[in-house]
């Protein structure tokens, strides 16, 4: 079995490449393992590599190295793969995906526990063709995440506090965008804030949508958000980081299923784990492709998950 360990340069501090280099050398000589480390130079490169090792019909684990965007290219392709296993070595700044395994997100950085890690199969969400892990929305965080790479660039401005950046200064925009909204056969028409479709339960550096949403339970959570005035929405946004937006039932509807689809006259931004495409419909569902995805032993991706305990 080959270990490939697919690096994002400029993901994490500088000279963060050169110590996950000595570490993974520092593996293969201990474990006596067939790795191979390659770099990305470019966007999408990460994808180009997943998935050429996925044809090669060959048996491997790729560690994708480097922050959610790095992750969600890794996924795109080898998702479906049934000899591809993949994981995450966190190197970025941001790793809203590791939070969902709570105190065992730590662990992930320990190679000697992730080379013969247990592999889960975790669901995926597909829109339009893309794929996602864990959160895809379309409203007033998609522009928010839409702007997040702009101000990030500024020093001292990253991970969490890149996304409250741009938060502020979409704020002050118009919050609402007219949207078709259908789940699950039901339709509805109005001036939405957000609509978030939730596979796992972090996003924007590490608000939580939806609190019960689970990555393997074959279901997705929605939260569709109307429009309120600035006000309400201050009053709501702390309850909403915290997966608490049901206690504004008449504000914030939550909505089970399978797919959903938002439609706008418009062309409206849709981030799926930060990765932005623009477009008037947006078809979301949980793919039909699973994830093998391996973790430290005892490592849950529900870790964090609440029960379901609201209509």
């Amino acid at each position: 079995m080959q270990h490939l360990f697919i690096i994002n340069p400029r993901a994490g501090k500088k000279n963060s490449t050169a110590r996950l280099m000595d570490r993974i050398d520092a593996l293969r000589r201990a474990e006596g393992l067939d790795c191979k480390t390659m770099l990305t130079s470019r966007p999408g490169h990460a994808e180009e590599l997943a998935r050429r090792a996925a044809e090669s019909g060959r048996d491997v684990r790729i560690y994708a190295c480097g922050g959610d965007g790095t992750l969600n290219e890794v996924a795109n392709g080898a998702a479906g793969a049934e000899h591809v296993a993949v994981t995450v070595v966190p190197v970025g700044t941001g790793n809203d995906f590791l939070k969902n395994y709570g105190e065992d997100a730590t662990r992930f950085s320990d190679l000697s526990q992730l080379w013969r890690a247990p592999v889960h199969e975790l669901d995926i969400v597909e829109c339009n063709g893309r794929l996602a892990l864990t959160v895809v929305c379309a409203g007033m965080d998609a522009r928010v995440a839409d702007d997040v790479h702009k101000y990030s660039k500024y020093p001292g401005v990253s991970g969490k506090n890149a996304y409250l950046t741009s938060l502020g200064f979409n704020f002050f925009k118009p919050l609402a965008q007219r949207m078709i909204v259908t789940c699950e056969g039901s339709t509805t028409i109005g001036e939405y804030i957000m609509v978030c479709v939730c596979n796992g339960r972090y996003y924007g550096g590490g608000f939580m949508p939806v609190s019960e949403a689970r990555m393997d339970d074959g279901i997705l959570d929605t939260l569709i958000v109307r429009k309120v005035s600035r006000a309400t929405l201050l009053r709501l946004a702390p309850l909403y980081a915290k997966g608490q937006a049901w206690k504004f039932p008449d504000i914030a509807r939550h909505v089970r299923g399978r797919q959903i689809r938002i439609q706008s006259r418009e062309p409206f931004p849709v981030s799926l784990d930060g990765e932005i495409l623009h477009t008037k419909d947006a078809f979301i569902r949980l793919s039909d492709k699973k994830l093998r995805f391996f973790a430290p032993e005892g490592a849950s991706c529900n870790r964090t998950a609440h029960k379901y305990v609201h209509p």
